[in-house]
């Protein structure tokens, strides 16, 4: 997002169709952008252009493309079938496409999450801190909850399925994302979380709001564009900033946690730099671990996990920070499945309103009768996928081990 747009990055956005004979070019240029934003080149939509029968085959299979920079020289292309919409806010370019994840939010180029597999994102951002944050009370909590960004809405509407929660404020930069999720992308939250009694929405910018709030949130969660150099979402990223955001936590069960990049199982090559290039060697990398390494400066405890997001080409990371006695970093990451799963059952509904996902996978549970409760709501979390999610790769951790970046305003690191 932004400042807090929706997730990924700053720059001209151009998309090109391609057609046999002729070709149609529009250019359309932005500003910044938002969660997994980059500097890459922005998608490319191509039809190819030869005259075999081999091609000409392929063409009535799929006659566009949609192809998107994950790493440098690499790229995810898959069948685009339609372009629902597309405009250019104050922000960056919103698009929402269908394509081989079906129904996809796309923003200054970069996928910010699919109908195939949204869920997986947000249930892991979310779930993980709230469930820990009860256990920390007692049980009691969590009651507050801030979310900065999230223009999707899907991050509300994990939050507003906890029971305990009596109030969930939002704030994201970008209007245009959030009208433009609520009409095509229902199924993340829509009008049903927008006007659910516990939500507070404001069009803002999420760090001017946390610098300047007098309210604490037992919860805080930064669903926020990445750390990249053409964009503002940087400051979110900072000691400066994790050092305000733990002021307002409550100081019994207080969590916060933010997506952080990529972090992928055996890490790309670009993604911690090596020490013998010079600054341009460091300029664009991965910030899992420099993310991790500012919120342990601030925090007791930093914890990072990550989950595999096919949509997104790469396995996704999140930290999830806290205070309390050394001990309380193996229990959140040990913790037994029935533990989860029993606090899934207690806590967990489903928020009236939301439609559901089209059948997309025979592992995916549906919601079909509208008053499914507990583990019958969530599609990718529970007590086995939880242990999983702490279960980094030992290629990530040892890469880790050699990364002690540290984030600020005088210093920061960008992502690729």
């Amino acid at each position: 997002m932004h400042q807090n747009v929706s997730k990924n990055s700053a720059s001209f956005s151009t998309i090109f169709i391609t057609l046999y004979l002729f070709s149609t070019t529009i250019d359309t240029a932005s500003s910044f952008a938002p969660r997994h934003q980059t500097t890459a080149p922005p998608p490319t939509i191509t039809m190819a252009d030869s005259n075999d029968t081999a091609t000409s085959h392929q063409r009535a299979k799929s006659a566009f493309k949609y192809v998107e920079d994950v790493a440098p020289g690499l790229k995810l292309e898959m069948d685009l079938h339609t372009i629902h919409h597309t405009s250019i806010s104050q922000y960056q370019q919103v698009q929402v496409i269908d394509s081989y994840f079906g129904r996809t939010l796309v923003t200054d180029g970069k996928t910010q999450s699919a109908e195939h597999d949204e869920f997986v994102y947000h249930e892991s951002l979310v779930h993980p801190a709230l469930f820990w944050s009860a256990l920390l009370s007692g049980n009691g909590g969590p009651k507050s909850v801030f979310i900065g960004g999230g223009g999707e809405l899907a991050t509300a509407r994990e939050v507003l399925r906890h029971t305990s929660v009596e109030r969930c404020v939002m704030v994201d930069i970008d209007p245009v994302v959030v009208e433009v999720c609520t009409k095509y992308l229902p199924e993340w939250g829509g009008q049903a979380v927008l006007s659910h009694p516990k939500m507070t929405y404001i069009v803002g910018d999420a760090h001017q709001y946390l610098m300047e709030t007098t309210e604490t949130f037992d919860v805080i969660i930064m669903d926020i564009s990445d750390p990249v150099e053409a964009g503002p979402g940087i400051a979110l990223y900072t000691q400066e900033f994790y050092r305000r955001a733990a002021e307002l936590l409550s100081k019994e069960c207080g969590v916060f946690v933010t997506q952080a990049g990529s972090a992928d199982f055996v890490p790309h090559p670009h993604a911690f730099p090596e020490g013998n290039g010079g600054e341009e060697e460091e300029r664009e990398t991965c910030c899992f671990s420099p993310i991790k390494n500012t919120l342990a400066t601030v925090f007791d405890h930093a914890i990072p996990y990550s989950c595999p997001v096919a949509s997104f080409g790469e396995d996704w990371g999140f930290v999830l920070a806290f205070n309390g006695p050394s001990s309380k970093a193996r229990e959140l990451t040990d913790l037994p499945p029935e533990t989860i799963d029993s606090l899934i059952t207690e806590r967990i509904r489903l928020v009236p309103g939301v439609p559901v996902h089209r059948y997309r996978s025979k592992g995916v549970k549906r919601a079909t009768m509208g008053n499914e409760e507990g583990g019958e709501v969530l599609k990718h979390y529970d007590g086995v996928s939880h242990r999983r999610l702490f279960a980094l790769s030992k290629p990530l951790r040892e890469a880790m081990k050699s990364d002690e970046r540290i984030m600020t305003v005088a210093n920061p690191i960008f992502m690729y």
